[in-house]
């Protein structure tokens, strides 16, 4: 490597940190001057069609009823038809001029472009992809007898909206529409007990970001990383065994709004709720804290407690 080489290699950061005070006023300007563009002419979803994986409960069906109120047009797919059913009839009542209800399990290739297929073929076109679909197990990685049965879990998560994501885009390129991504803070948060879980969502923020700078401009996708909140998922039992209550979680409704706004305002990320992104500045900060007590709080508090009752 040549002298000049490492002299840049090594001046580099130090120049960046130089430029620090001049740069960052003008990124924050930007971003907010961005900001009031977006929210004063935020995105109108009349007669736009949406079509949302998992929307049989959860933040999946509280979605369908916000797009509903602003008169979008719904593909709302999920396995148990006799819900999205339910979930359909609500959605109209809001307001949604058109709904459609695709049963689906997208841990299936073949049902993902189906899915996708049949959303173009009644509705004539796509604008928003929203892939909400996820499952959730709970285990410690020593504590797996046959880690083959958390591939499911992977399976939905991350290849689920990999495979409708694939055959989506054309129809996505030729509406230059979105697509929404619903994460988690599990892809930041190693959390003890959802080892899988948090690397199918960890897999699924990454691959997204990649295909942020892949499209461009040509599709917008919004990243939703939901902390907890109200779901099947997130049931007292669950709760429990992770040191948590009610007074902690986030409503759906609260959530799916939150969601829709952003998307309509074209963002690019979402945290919600929003104080949940102390937990990120603290794995950046400090992620050996934040290790500790996440082990101390659902590992070894748990354990105590279990010894006490015992």
């Amino acid at each position: 490597m040549s002298l000049v080489a490492k002299l840049m290699i090594y001046a580099l950061p130090f120049s960046t940190l130089a430029l620090f005070p001049l740069i960052l006023p003008l990124y924050f300007g930007f971003k907010l001057l961005r900001r009031i563009k977006s929210t004063l002419f935020t995105e109108n979803l009349h007669a736009k069609v949406v079509l949302i994986t998992g929307a049989s409960s959860g933040i999946g069906e509280h979605l369908a009823y916000e797009y509903g109120k602003r008169g979008a047009r719904l593909a709302l797919a999920a396995r148990r038809e006799d819900r999205l059913q339910a979930v359909a009839e609500k959605a109209k009542k809001l307001g949604s001029p058109d709904v459609a209800v695709f049963r689906a399990d997208v841990s299936n290739p073949q049902d993902c472009k189906t899915l996708v297929d049949q959303t173009v073929l009644h509705f004539g076109q796509l604008d928003h992809l929203v892939n909400n679909a996820g499952i959730l197990r709970t285990a410690t990685f020593q504590g797996c007898d046959d880690v083959s049965n958390f591939a499911p879990i992977m399976d939905t998560n991350f290849w689920g909206s990999v495979h409708c994501t694939h055959s989506a885009i054309p129809h996505l390129r030729k509406s230059k529409g979105k697509i929404v991504v619903i994460s988690s803070i599990a892809s930041w948060l190693p959390t003890p007990k959802l080892s899988f879980y948090n690397a199918s969502k960890a897999a699924l923020t990454t691959f997204f970001e990649t295909l942020r700078v892949e499209f461009g401009s040509e599709i917008g996708i919004t990243i939703v990383t939901p902390g907890a909140i109200h779901s099947e998922m997130t049931s007292n039992e669950f709760l429990s065994e992770f040191g948590l209550d009610r007074t902690g979680v986030e409503s759906t409704e609260v959530c799916a709004k939150a969601i829709v706004e952003s998307a309509c305002r074209g963002d690019r990320s979402l945290i919600v709720p929003s104080h949940d992104i102390v937990s990120f500045i603290l794995k950046i900060v400090s992620p050996e804290l934040l290790e500790w007590l996440l082990r101390y709080h659902i590992l070894q508090k748990k354990s105590t407690t279990t010894k006490k009752e015992a």
